[in-house]
């Protein structure tokens, strides 16, 4: 592997004796992550039903190194029903840090493409509200599937910049995870173009985005919130002088302790570009990829020191709730459902809508995804979504059909086959599970009619091979 000479010079000054050692880290495999979702399932039942050989990373509770050239995980139907995400193992790191509590308003500000808000929304376990955020669009598909697959309902997807989120949401998070868009100096060794793209914009250019970000970031932190501030890069620049700068937005800000595993290296007050570095910034930790298994991070832990007070606005999100609006389609395919509030869906231009409870006002703001989208009306029909199964248990439905996890039926459901079933299944709307050891996963639906499922899974969530 080819690196910049600029780069090797720091990173002589950064590690010392260990750069060798890091040189030669870039040469070994990467690590793999499976992270279970605990919206569904615990990580004690994964355990039992797991056909993979797992190993605990030891920065996140629910996260497991596999073997890559072993194990394909995304091809199992567990991937499919949500059971669990995979990431780079350092990446884990953010979301796990960040200590979330039930009913906190969370907002993952750079979230795309969704490891971190899942795992934010698992931590939730349905309570407050997650508003996962993204700048770029394109990005946004990935992370609103990741979001629909684990079966979140507590989220609100928008597509802003900073500036424009606190026009809506100042002083209301109770906790903020900022993963910045970074030089990407962490993951060099999982491909050249990494390299290619650190020589072309160096550090600085970064650098000044992430001091926009932060800039209008911490007014969007209650009083008594945490901020949790990382990058996939090792330059200070990017890391101990963007912490530096945090503070300097807000004299109430303090950088906290965070749980320390082997292999962390803490941040430096001597390798900081600014005046009076804070000695603080030895709570902060760098991941080299020669001291752990996984590749470059860096995590910052800061805590506003306000007193907590409940976050207050006239203008709340206000909409029509379904039922005062009642379709006869509609009813009768939500009669087979229990567990729904009506007070809490919406029929929007034909279209239903599970809404987070206690919204606020986002008019005007760029939403690309308010709660889960359940179906629409079309011809005097309604037809469920792909992810109105998601957010299903088994025993929510009143028609399914479950499927042994070793059953051929199974793939072939995730291929978008027609499936021939001996089942007492009745005719109609039908809830696809698969069922294990550790209890039953919906997978989607289908439309049953003597013994014949017409196949109703997501085009574009299917199983290529």
């Amino acid at each position: 592997m080819r690196l910049p000479l600029k780069f090797e010079n720091k990173m002589k000054y950064l590690l010392g004796e260990e750069y060798a050692d890091y040189v030669d880290s870039l040469s070994k495999p990467m690590y793999s992550c499976l992270r279970v979702n605990t919206l569904k399932i615990s990580v004690e039942d994964f355990l039992k039903i797991s056909p993979f050989k797992l190993s605990p990373v030891p920065w996140t509770s629910n996260g497991f190194y596999y073997d890559a050239s072993e194990d394909s995980p995304s091809k199992h139907p567990f991937y499919y029903a949500g059971l669990y995400y995979l990431q780079e193992p350092s990446a884990a790191l953010p979301a796990a840090t960040l200590p979330i509590e039930e009913g906190d308003r969370v907002l993952d500000l750079c979230a795309a493409p969704g490891g971190k808000s899942t795992e934010l929304a698992a931590k939730l376990g349905g309570t407050g509200l997650l508003v996962s955020n993204d700048i770029s669009a394109s990005r946004i598909k990935a992370l609103q599937k990741n979001m629909e697959v684990f079966g979140v309902t507590n989220s609100i997807i928008t597509c802003e910049t900073a500036d424009k989120l606190s026009n809506y949401f100042t002083g209301y998070f109770d906790k903020i995870l900022i993963d910045a868009p970074c030089s990407g100096e962490g993951m060099f060794r999982k491909s050249q173009s990494m390299i290619n793209a650190w020589e072309q914009n160096g550090n600085e250019k970064f650098a000044e985005i992430q001091r926009g970000i932060l800039k209008d970031a911490v007014k969007l932190l209650s009083p008594g919130g945490m901020i949790l501030y990382s990058t996939c890069t090792f330059d200070p620049m990017e890391d101990e002088d963007q912490v530096m700068y945090l503070l300097e937005q807000d004299k109430n800000l303090s950088i906290v302790p965070i749980e320390v595993h082997e292999g962390f290296v803490p941040g430096s007050a001597e390798w900081c570009h600014t005046d009076n570095p804070s000695k603080e910034l030895s709570y902060t930790y760098h991941l080299f990829p020669h001291r752990i298994k996984g590749e470059g991070h860096y995590v910052a832990l800061l805590k506003h020191s306000g007193d907590c007070d409940s976050y207050s606005s006239d203008s709340r999100y206000i909409f029509t709730p379904y039922s005062r609006k009642r379709v006869d389609e509609i009813d009768d395919f939500l009669s087979h459902v229990s567990g729904l509030d009506m007070n809490d869906l919406e029929l929007r231009n034909d279209k239903l809508f599970l809404i987070p409870k206690d919204s606020p006002s986002l008019s005007g703001a760029r939403v690309m995804r308010r709660g889960v989208y359940l179906g629409e009306l079309k011809k005097k029909r309604f037809e469920p979504s792909q992810s109105f199964a998601m957010i299903l248990k088994p025993e929510d439905f009143d028609n399914n059909l479950l499927l042994d996890i070793d059953s051929i039926d199974v793939k072939k459901y995730l291929r978008g086959e027609t499936l021939d079933v001996e089942s007492d299944t009745m005719d109609g709307w039908t809830l696809v599970s698969i069922k294990t050891d550790a209890g039953s996963f919906p997978l989607g639906f289908g439309k049953m009619l003597r013994g014949t499922l017409k196949n109703k899974y997501l085009p574009g969530w299917r199983l290529m091979s």
